[in-house]
This record gives C-alpha cells, structure tokens and sequence, in this order.
C-alpha cells in the first residue's frame, strides 16, 4: 500500500442515516452506523464494488462471528455488500476513484484469468463448485475470466501448449491434482516455456484428492475449501513451487507433487477399480493389500541433500586395482543409468558427480513428495518445502503388518515418518530401479505420478494398457521454484 496516499473523509448516507465515512491512506474504510464504530480493511476484507445509480455496492469476505452478523458461526466467511450513498455527485466520483486506487495498489491481483474446470473428476461437483464459489467471487471482484471444460485427458495439457498468455493474469484449476499437473506439462511444452512457467497457476479443490490445495491453504492454518482457495488467488499473492523432471530415455514427465511405486501406486491405482465406494476406497483397498502385503525388488540411488549424507550405501565411482607395479582404474559400482540433466534446461551441476547413494530391497513403498500433502487426509512428506530445490523421500523396506497398519492411521498428521520402520530424507536427484515382487517374479509393480500411470509391469492392474514410460529404470531431477502458484500467503 502506498503510505503516501491521503487519508479522506465525507459525509454518506447508511440506510438513509448520513455519517461519516473515513478511507485511510493504510486503506482502511471506517464509520458509524447506529452508534457502533465499523471498519473494512480493503486489502483483506474487499473483494471490489460496483455503483448502482446514487450508490456505492462494497463487496465483502467478512468473518461470520463478526459483529456484523447475528451468528457465531465461524465455519467459513461470508460474502456481505456494504451500501454507501455519497450526497452528491462529486463525492461519488471522488469515493469510486480512491476505492478502485487503493484496490490497484494490492500488487498482483489478476484482472483477467483463465479457468479451466474438470466436469468429469472427483465427485463430478467442479461445475457445482465453479457455480456456487468460484464465479460470484470472481464478480464481486471484478475479475474477467474465461471459463473452458477439459473434454478428455490431456486436454489441459493442449489448452496450456497452445493458448495465448499475454491475455491472462493466472491459470485457475478447478479439479483435483491431474488438471494442474497438465497444465504445468503442457506450459513445459511450449517454445516460450521459461516464460510461460511464470505465469501463476491457481487450484481450486474440485476432485479427488486436492493435495496441492491443501498444501497451500494449510500453511496458514486455512480449511482446503473451494471458498478458501479462490480468495487467495484474488489477493494475488505468490509463491515459487519447485518442478521435478523424470526422465526415461527421451520421454519426460513434470511432476509437482508426488512419484510413487510399491504399496502407495498400488493403492492409488489399483484401488480405482472400487471407485463405486466413493472416498472410501482407499481405505478399503489399503487395508486389503495391507492384509496381502507385496514387496518388491529393486534398488533406489539418490543424492542426498545436507544433513542426510550418512544415509543409504556409498556409492563409488571407481576403485583402484593394483598388480605389481602398476596401477589402474577399475569401475566398482556405477549409477544403473548415465544422468540426463535438467530437461530443456541445462543444469549448472554436474550430477553424475556428485555424493550418490544407494539403497537395496526389496522394499514395501518408495515415495517421493515434492509438497507437504499427497491428499486432504495424506500428510506424506510433512517437512516437505514448496521451493527448497529438494524432493522428501519415503521407504519403507521391511515392516510387519500390524505395525503398517498403524502407521496407515499416522498418514493424516505426518508422524508416520518418525517410526523406525520409515526411512524419511531429502534428496536433490533419484533414480529408480524397480523389480518384480519377491514372492512371485513374473509380476511387477506400478509407477504412478501426480495420480498418472507412468508404467505397469507384466501382471499388474491394467497392464495391457499403454503407459508413458516402461517398467524400468527412470531418473528425477528438481528445478528449484520453476513454477509459480497463487498462495494464501
């Protein structure tokens, strides 16, 4: 806020009782209506105004146990219209140009987004949402928008590849998570692709599993709402997410939320076939692979961030052999995969040379979180960052079942990761090397991303289907704060 715009004050009419009406230069609106002293911060209470003949029309996110309201209830804001009548002409003006003044000054509130809605995700209720919560507070604050349905997988992936961006202030998702991953894919796409991942990206909880809305709104305490989540990208504030690129030969993905292989992808996945049973599904399928629990082969290399450096198994380069006089160079254990960096972008760091660590299996669970929550109810990575150039690591090799069962029920408040049984690191690079399951080899495994199958193994859910990539070895690199998101703070 300008701290040199003057503070004004005039006579108006409330309710046909003239008063006066006070806008600070800190952009608080004041007066007294029936002896009681009432205040509007503009940058945190106003959505935005409208004139009607005579009359100013300021729109407002109130909380309901203010003293505005009769009600204690303090579930959720509430939307509320103050009237104001200046007494002349003039003054009318003269209120309507420091109120639109003071609401240009919040740097960063969009005037004009693109919405795209998934009709077909979740619940199917985000043309509801977009109905009842996204669109009347879009128009309270005077925000334009235009408003496209996703028609078919990927199709927010082809609208981000192809759209004209100078013409908006924001990408808004409202769907779960796969609409968001799309759209982040399809801007990656692009030729102008560095410029086009500034471009802020806004989610609104419509779908499933909602973990990057809830990461965010979670931060300040705030309940993962279609109502929370579109005032935060009305007041324009921003943050940098970090993106990481999973690479397998030439094919790439761009993950912002989570990688997935053993229990987890099996039960994201394989659960889809009890989509009848509603949210509950997951619990149901998470008991039930709990109770028939696999484990699978494979191997895991990563580097480690700081302060993880003594976890996993060194692993060497080379080695020395020496015969009699001589010596030489002989490769002892080398990474499964020759590092490919940063996708389009070149890295300045060279990672086939740095600490790299190993861990064998087999294994129950390989996780990797880039945000704090995988679902509303998932605090999978609860020391995760938004942009701390790191991906949170989650193993679990060997556990009994009813220890996992107990730590299933620690997944909603993060403590899963302080049991003994769960390795919990922060690692900069990662690659997979995932096998078929112990206790019967010609069945594999899932790969699952951001809620996307990567890759099915031979006798897997679906497996005749065609996936992105193959069930083998694949890499992930983070770009640290490559993506832009509209945040509650």
């Amino acid at each position: 806020m300008d701290q040199h715009r003057q503070t004004i004050s005039d006579l108006v009419k409330i309710d046909g009782i003239t008063t006066t009406l006070t806008l600070t230069y800190a952009g608080k609106l004041s007066w007294n209506d029936g002896g009681d002293h009432r205040s509007l911060t503009i940058e945190k209470e106003v959505l935005g105004f409208s004139i009607l003949g005579s009359k100013i029309f300021v729109k407002t996110i109130i909380d309901k146990s203010d003293a505005y309201c009769c009600t204690g209830d303090k579930t959720a804001p509430l939307r509320k219209s103050f009237v104001f009548e200046p007494l002349s002409e003039a003054s009318l003006q003269l209120w309507s140009n420091m109120i639109q003044e003071n609401l240009d000054s919040l740097a960063g509130r969009p005037k004009k987004l693109l919405i795209l809605v998934n009709p077909f995700g979740g619940r199917k209720s985000a043309l509801k949402i977009f109905a009842a919560d996204v669109k009347p507070l879009l128009e309270d604050a005077n925000i334009l928008y235009t408003m496209k349905e996703t028609r078919h997988q990927l199709h927010a992936k082809e609208i981000a590849s192809e759209i004209d961006l100078s013409m908006y202030d924001g990408i808004v998702c409202v769907s779960g998570d796969g609409v968001l991953v799309e759209v982040v894919n399809g801007l990656m796409e692009r030729e102008d692709w560095e410029s086009a991942m500034k471009m802020p990206l806004g989610v609104v909880p419509a779908g499933t599993g909602n973990g990057m809305a809830k990461s965010l709104l979670d931060t300040v305490g705030q309940p993962c709402t279609a109502l929370y989540a579109v005032l935060a990208i009305i007041r324009g504030h921003k943050r940098s997410l970090d993106v990481a690129t999973i690479l397998q030969g030439e094919t790439r993905f761009y993950s912002v939320l989570m990688l997935a292989w053993g229990l987890v992808a099996d039960i994201d996945i394989e659960s889809e076939r009890f989509r009848w049973l509603g949210n509950a599904r997951m619990d149901f399928y998470a008991l039930l692979r709990i109770f028939h629990l696999r484990t699978y082969n494979g191997h895991i290399y990563f580097v480690p961030a700081p302060g993880y450096e003594k976890l996993g198994d060194k692993l060497r380069q080379q080695s020395v052999e020496c015969s009699g006089d001589s010596c030489a160079f002989r490769p002892n254990q080398e990474l499964p995969i020759k590092i490919q960096q940063h996708g389009y972008r070149q890295s300045n760091v060279d990672l086939q040379k740095l600490n790299w660590k190993k861990i064998d299996g087999p294994f129950v669970s390989v996780w990797l979180h880039n945000v704090p929550w995988g679902s509303e109810v998932t605090m999978a990575a609860p020391d995760a960052k938004f942009a701390d150039g790191y991906l949170d690591l989650i193993v679990m090799r060997t556990c009994s079942k009813l220890s996992l069962l107990a730590l299933m029920i620690e997944l909603n408040n993060g403590n899963h990761v302080k049991s003994p049984d769960v390795l919990y690191l922060k690692v900069k690079a990662f690659i997979l090397e995932p096998g078929s399951q112990t206790a019967d080899p010609s069945k594999e495994g899932i790969i699952d991303s951001d809620g996307e199958v990567l890759a099915r193994g031979n006798g897997t859910y679906k497996c005749k289907q065609k996936s992105m990539m193959t069930y083998d070895k694949l890499q992930i690199t983070v770009e640290q704060g490559l993506a832009t998101l509209f945040s509650p703070i």
